[in-house]
């Protein structure tokens, strides 16, 4: 089998092997791809590995040997499933790669904001804690986790691998209740969607989007946060409405965002969030350790190799 992976430099930049698809057919890597040169690269494949590379119906209707497409990613929205299945195309994702880094990437910014670690190191190197009259200088206040009520929306692998390390910090687990039947963790409270809103301190989104999620945080989600709660994202950006955020981070009505994924990757230069005050972005990098990586690509060469042997898995369409 042909295989080609259209875009594989976020996953693998140059520091892994390519070894485990390697073995598996005549494979092909391409670190990026455009638009005009999708299909030519595309025509003679039977396996498309992508990661955000876009596959929409107009592209897919020129491809009619590929038999199987695997995401190098949980998130399959730039496919277009509902062809996919028209056409009897196998799609596969990969699930469980990133939680423990994402969860460590949560983390951080959760402590960034409560023990203003940057502000603090910044204090110390211009000299101010050399000028005090004390052994220990407070510039910033330093806020204890525990007792804190942590919502976390989306409760799949990555949310539950943040509550477990959250709940031994002394944190409370709050998630939006979905019937009993999706209840899978006794230790976490399950609110209502409006209780889960007014009493979260810490918001974090863990869900793949899709069109009943799209801007879930809009202007009267947020109206409903505490002013001195925090919003987190490390899922996608199209889970916040980014004007709706920039109004009330400019208006004092949540404490502060931190996001990780915005809804146009990479962003304009004049992104209306870039500038917005309280507002702290990093490049979508939660799920990019080496280890999370690595992981990445064994489970989308087992995907591969499931399909060749007439027994798919992960299967999302």
């Amino acid at each position: 089998m042909r295989i080609v992976v259209l875009d594989g430099f976020t996953s693998n930049p140059g520091d892994l092997s390519w070894e485990s698809l390697e073995s598996l057919g005549d494979l092909k890597i391409w670190p990026r791809t455009s638009d005009d040169e999708l299909i030519e690269r595309s025509l003679n494949a039977d396996i498309l590995v992508v990661n955000k590379r876009t596959l929409r119906k107009k592209d897919l209707e020129q491809l009619p040997k590929v038999k199987c497409i695997c995401t190098l990613a949980t998130g399959y929205n730039n496919i277009d499933i509902d062809v996919t299945k028209k056409r009897g195309i196998t799609v596969c994702n990969a699930v469980g790669y990133s939680s423990l880094s994402v969860a460590q990437h949560v983390i951080a910014m959760i402590l960034h904001h409560y023990n203003s670690m940057n502000k603090y190191f910044e204090d110390v190197r211009s000299g101010k804690w050399s000028q005090s009259a004390d052994f220990t200088f407070y510039s910033y206040p330093l806020t204890e986790l525990a007792g804190k009520n942590i919502g976390i929306y989306g409760y799949g692998k990555i949310g539950q691998t943040v509550a477990q390390i959250c709940r031994s910090l002394g944190m409370n687990i709050l998630v939006i209740s979905r019937g009993k039947e999706k209840d899978i963790d006794n230790n976490a409270q399950y609110l209502s969607e409006n209780q889960f809103l007014n009493q979260s301190d810490i918001i974090t989104l863990h869900t793949p989007l899709s069109a009943s999620n799209l801007e879930y945080m809009n202007a009267d989600r947020i109206a409903q946060m505490k002013q001195s709660a925090i919003l987190l994202n490390t899922g996608r950006g199209g889970l916040i409405n980014e004007e709706d955020l920039r109004v009330a981070l400019e208006n004092r009505k949540i404490a502060a965002a931190y996001l990780d994924v915005l809804s146009e990757e990479p962003p304009s230069s004049n992104h209306i969030l870039l500038t917005t005050p309280r507002c702290f972005i990093t490049p979508h990098i939660a799920w990019a350790t080496g280890a999370s990586r690595r992981r990445l690509i064994d489970i989308v060469a087992d995907n591969i190799r499931a399909f060749q042997n007439g027994r798919p898995q992960n299967i999302v369409n």
